[in-house]
């Protein structure tokens, strides 16, 4: 008797399931493998794959809390969560209309690009509610398009799917495919300096043009501090206390404003870092790591336009600068790096 109640249960949950799947697939004209460009879960995914039709690729991983670039650099934290709010809302609008797919699908196989999506899945899955063995696994993989012409959606196609969909994202007024770009630089972390008080053994600052403000300052036991003037390494003891801590702890976040590596002419690149150097910053952490800045004017844009052009020759807003082991060259913000280029009459308390 029990055995027949339990066999009739089981038929009647079976005969449930069908219906609900025989019901779901009625009410929906798409079809769910095609359309399933959102991925729910975005805390599970480990690695993310772009990759454009040219040579241009970038492989984001996981790494604990934050994000890796390429298995080389630390990936944007803001970009990195835009990316996966985006990836989690996308919703689909309507499939391409018949009149004009081939020619969408023409151009996306010459401008799109190509996404990967890994997670961490359970080999075995059972009503959401039991999960074995977890693995990482390749769970979707689509091509971005371009925007629409009303620029309020984008065009997208699911691997192996015969039809590209207009997607977007609700609330938002734009398009998506400027978010999977596959430009490397795009995802470079800006940070410069991040160093807390504690962390710091010394910093050099050295002025090109008036030599006689550079200096050394170094940390000391009890939460002292030993100041140099580099000029004659005169030690002076006669400092603004408060001052070198407001000093030191500028360093929390400094960071550049772009990228310029693959973005200026070779020869005028070459002709800056051949001109004098304005500032050099050498910080040292506790452990003898050192971060080394340096600093090269900008000659303000050339405007007609402009009367007092000739009067203000240079760039009063922005600066060019070599970080990264001087492997990386980049546009800086006066607004951002005035905090920690002080002369030494600043810490002196002049």
């Amino acid at each position: 008797m029990k055995k027949n109640r339990l066999a009739l249960l089981l038929t009647l949950v079976l005969l449930l399931l069908t219906l609900t799947l025989v019901v779901t697939n009625r009410t929906s004209t798409l079809d769910r493998k095609e359309t399933s460009f959102a991925v729910s879960d975005t805390a599970a995914i480990t690695k993310i794959f772009i990759a454009d039709m040219d040579t241009n690729q970038v492989l984001l991983e996981r790494k604990g809390l934050t994000w890796n670039l390429n298995g080389q650099h630390p990936a944007q934290s803001r970009k990195i969560d835009l990316l996966l709010n985006t990836m989690m809302k996308l919703r689909v609008r309507a499939p391409v209309s018949q009149a004009g797919h081939n020619t969408v699908i023409s151009r996306m196989s010459g401008i799109s690009v190509k996404v990967e999506v890994y997670q961490i899945v359970p080999f075995i899955n059972l009503f959401d509610r039991i999960k074995l063995f977890p693995r990482e696994k390749k769970v979707k993989t689509y091509y971005v398009g371009d925007a629409t012409k009303d620029n309020m959606g984008t065009f997208m196609l699911m691997e192996g799917a015969k039809t590209a969909y207009i997607v977007y994202l609700p609330g938002f007024r734009g398009f998506v495919s400027s978010r999977f770009t596959a430009f490397a630089d795009d995802w470079r972390d800006h940070v410069v300096f991040r160093h807390s008080l504690g962390n710091i053994r010394s910093v050099k600052m050295e002025f090109n043009a008036d030599k006689e403000q550079g200096f050394l300052l170094e940390a000391q036991e009890m939460n002292n501090y030993k100041l140099t003037r580099l000029s004659d390494m005169h030690q002076t003891t006669s400092f603004d206390t408060l001052r070198v801590l407001n000093y030191l702890t500028s360093f929390s976040d400094i960071r550049f404003e772009a990228l310029l590596n693959n973005k200026m002419p070779r020869p005028q690149k070459d002709s800056i870092l051949a001109s004098p150097f304005m500032h050099r910053i050498t910080l040292t952490d506790m452990s003898g790591k050192q971060t080394v800045v340096t600093t090269f004017e900008k000659r303000a844009t050339y405007d007609p336009r402009q009367v007092d052009y000739e009067f203000v020759p240079v760039d009063l807003d922005r600066l060019y600068g070599l970080v990264n082991d001087d492997k990386d060259f980049v546009l800086m913000q006066y607004y951002t790096f005035d905090k920690v280029l002080r002369p030494l009459d600043y810490l002196l308390g002049y």
